[in-house]
């Protein structure tokens, strides 16, 4: 609620007059401080948290429930009501509820319209939040699940004696993170959709949830999902990392470390597949405790020019396949003279030997880091 309240009174202070916010069933959520025009029909909203039925019949028949845009209600002096502004609050196709202007001392201008308009997705957002169905009221169960993501053991404790986790259970979480390349509050809104209607459909499993400003956060009881599930129901592209599982729910930060590593390299490295466990991570697993600028010297010269792509590309294909000349130029439908060229490029340009076994290691480790850090994203090749 706190978030929705500083939204509200951030957007109240850059346009300069005074709002209220409703539910999509018309129920006083959150308003500003009332400093402008005022009539008996918005005082009785918020001492009463709702409006009269008379009042929401004559509003619904101005159309704001079908407005997919802002628009504008006449007065109603029989009703005692002066004439408004009504910017529905939508995601998607899905109503989430009304911020109201009273359009009058002086009218709404263009531009306020606007600067109304572009705080929508933050307000979705936090309505979204407020309507969360939970054991634990919305808010509450924020607080406790980012603190036992933090690693809070008394976060544990406070989730369980209200009945939202079991505690003789076994705990997974696992990581949805978004592939569109900027965090966004609709990217977030998608999100919490997302994993809102698993957590209904998963009822059996005890979900908790938590969205953060990049990716989403699912808790279960036992095992992990079904990659497919999870996937379904969100509705934007994600990856999907996944922790082990542990053997209480005040062990989740743990299966919650390796769940978001799991993710950050699923999207780092696309031949890992969508959904990606922290156990079958491989040499990526061994490697989250290095500093990604620990390079080899010699590749760190390659990395540094775009050009050098097709050399690193013919490299990490050459090292991935045990140093097989005849595997390499398969996977890479080319020459095997073409191949020993490439392969004597990179000794050159790196100052390397292929035929010292640390050195490929090195230079091999390098590869996955630089993979990892995003400083090296090789093409799709045939």
């Amino acid at each position: 609620m706190a978030d929705l309240q500083r939204t509200v009174d951030e957007l109240a202070a850059r346009l300069g007059r005074p709002l209220l916010l409703e539910d999509r069933v018309q129920r006083v959520v959150a308003y500003s401080e009332q400093n402008g025009a005022m009539d008996d029909i918005r005082r009785d909203s918020i001492l009463r948290r709702r409006t009269t039925p008379e009042v929401r019949a004559w509003l619904r028949s101005a159309g704001i429930h079908e407005a997919t845009a802002p628009i504008r209600t006449a007065g109603a002096p029989h009703l005692g009501l002066l004439p408004r502004v009504c910017v529905p609050v939508r995601h998607a196709d899905g109503l989430l509820g009304f911020l109201w202007f009273i359009d009058s001392d002086p009218p709404m201008s263009a531009a306020q319209v606007a600067e109304a308009l572009a705080a929508l997705p933050g307000l979705a957002l936090a309505l979204y939040h407020e309507s969360l169905a939970s054991e634990l009221a919305s808010h509450r169960e924020l607080e406790a699940v980012t603190g036992l993501l933090l690693g809070e053991r008394d976060a544990a404790r406070q989730l369980i004696e209200a009945g939202a986790f079991p505690q003789a259970r076994a705990v997974t979480v696992h990581v949805v993170r978004p592939l569109a390349a900027e965090p966004s509050d609709s990217l977030r809104l998608a999100l919490e959709q997302g994993l809102l209607a698993l957590r209904r459909r998963l009822s059996g499993h005890h979900p908790l949830h938590l969205v953060r400003y990049d990716h989403g956060v699912l808790l279960t009881a036992g095992a992990a999902l079904a990659a497919a599930e999870l996937h379904a129901a969100m509705p934007v592209p994600v990856v999907v990392g996944v922790g082990r599982e542990r053997a209480a729910l005040a062990e989740a930060a743990e299966s919650y470390r390796e769940a978001r590593h799991a993710a950050e390299v699923a999207a780092r490295v696309p031949a890992l597949g969508r959904t990606t466990e922290w156990d079958r991570l491989g040499v990526y697993r061994m490697l989250t405790h290095l500093p990604a600028q620990e390079l080899h010297p010699g590749l760190e010269e390659l990395l540094a020019d775009d050009q050098h792509l097709p050399l690193l590309e013919t490299l990490e294909i050459y090292l991935d396949l045990a140093g097989s000349a005849v595997a390499t130029s398969r996977a890479l439908r080319l020459h095997r003279t073409s191949l020993y060229y490439r392969l004597q490029r990179v000794e050159a340009l790196a100052r390397t030997d292929l035929k010292d076994g640390e050195e490929r290691l090195a230079l091999h480790l390098s590869l996955k880091l630089a993979r990892l850090s995003g400083r090296y994203s090789p093409r799709d090749l045939p």
